[in-house]
């Protein structure tokens, strides 16, 4: 492995050609950690096996956190502590008051270290703050909290955005310079937006014509569908020929208000996290694209910086952070960036079926049966 190389480096580019083979590697195959016995060559740790860790995640309205997010976390922090090692969940739903109240709720609980997926990154940084005056490491999952943060583990944001915006003007062809297109972004409160906004404008800045452009509250599936019915009252049905959507739930409603306006075909629209749902609108031709980003690379990553954190191995520590990410707060966060893919309905089975995220059978039900099998997904 390389050492620390800054996040915007151009070889990250190519991570969008990466399949998902590459959530199939694990931190062995680097010889970083040996997850059987947890040994490695550093120096002696300060804890054993027997530690806590703090798991903080957002919501539960985004299908990933509860069904994958938490029991591959749970399960490697089990693996590399032996079963000894304990997790103390807890899920804000959506509630960033009720999210600080948690983290501080584990900080008198003296978890050993906190894993941190932020629902607003400003509001949180005074209750990591606390966490860091009571000798507790934070982790930012997924979003990078401001505050003393001692490790982050993501992806390329910006890519994920570049991937998006690549896929609307690929899908509109030599007509992208004249289509008009809607962009529904995400929450304002969530770091994020920015990055994926950022790297979307990348790619349709000059080739295509932004018609409108919402912020969406919360993240929340009804504002996003509010904001996709403006936008067919400001610019007509008929004239929208592409819909950027930040993530898949608000893609779903774009999709419906659109049904609902009487579109008896749907324009491109774009996603992220491969629901379930997405995938079977990406095999029924409804919707465009989402960008699949491993859960399992992700989790597993996040679980064993936080063992590696706390267990004083900063061999596997260092080897797990190679790259380096600013926050409002703080410069060159050791950070972990997963690669992302464009899932489309002509790579389902070498992304999320090989991956065990879904199978066949879960993809592929009577609605979409047919769907399946003329894309030869039986």
């Amino acid at each position: 492995m390389n050492a620390r190389t800054p996040r915007r480096i151009a070889a990250r580019r190519t991570a969008i050609a990466v399949t998902a083979a590459a959530s199939a590697l694990s931190l062995a195959a680097c010889g970083v950690i040996d997850s059987a016995s947890g040994s490695s060559g550093s120096a002696a740790p300060k804890k054993g096996d027997d530690i806590t860790v703090g798991l903080l995640l957002p919501d539960k309205k985004t299908t990933r956190f509860e069904k994958f997010d938490y029991p591959l976390f749970k399960k490697q922090v089990t693996a590399l502590t032996n079963g000894k090692g304990k997790v103390l969940y807890a899920n804000a739903e959506a509630d960033k008051t009720k999210q600080n109240q948690q983290l501080e709720e584990m900080i008198a609980e003296k978890v050993d270290v906190l894993v941190v997926d932020a629902i607003d990154a400003h509001t949180i940084a005074p209750a990591i703050e606390k966490a860091k005056d009571a000798d507790i490491p934070v982790i930012a999952y997924d979003r990078l909290a401001e505050g003393p943060i001692d490790a982050y583990v993501s992806h390329d944001n910006e890519l994920v955005g570049e991937v998006q915006g690549r896929s609307i003007v690929e899908a509109l062809g030599d007509k992208a310079a004249t289509s008009k297109i809607i962009m529904i972004n995400g929450s304002l409160t969530d770091p994020n937006t920015a990055r994926f906004q950022t790297g979307a404008m990348n790619e349709l800045q000059g080739k295509v014509q932004i018609a409108e452009s919402y912020m969406t509250k919360d993240w929340l599936p009804e504002v996003a569908k509010a904001n996709m019915e403006a936008a067919i009252r400001a610019v007509g049905l008929s004239n929208i020929k592409a819909v950027y959507s930040a993530n898949d739930d608000m893609a779903g409603a774009a999709i419906d208000a659109m049904k609902e306006a009487g579109a008896s075909t749907i324009p491109p629209v774009t996603g992220q996290d491969a629901s379930l749902e997405a995938v079977q609108r990406i095999v029924s031709g409804e919707q465009y694209m989402s960008v699949y980003k491993s859960f399992i690379l992700e989790a597993n990553n996040a679980a064993s910086m936080a063992v590696a954190k706390v267990q004083g191995r900063s061999i596997e520590f260092d080897a797990l952070t190679r790259d380096l990410v600013d926050s409002p707060t703080q410069k060159q966060i050791p950070s972990q960036l997963v690669p992302v893919v464009a899932l489309t309905k002509d790579n389902i089975k070498d992304t999320v079926i090989q991956d065990g995220i879904y199978t066949v059978q879960d993809i592929c039900t009577p609605d979409y049966a047919a769907a399946c099998e003329e894309i030869g997904l039986t």
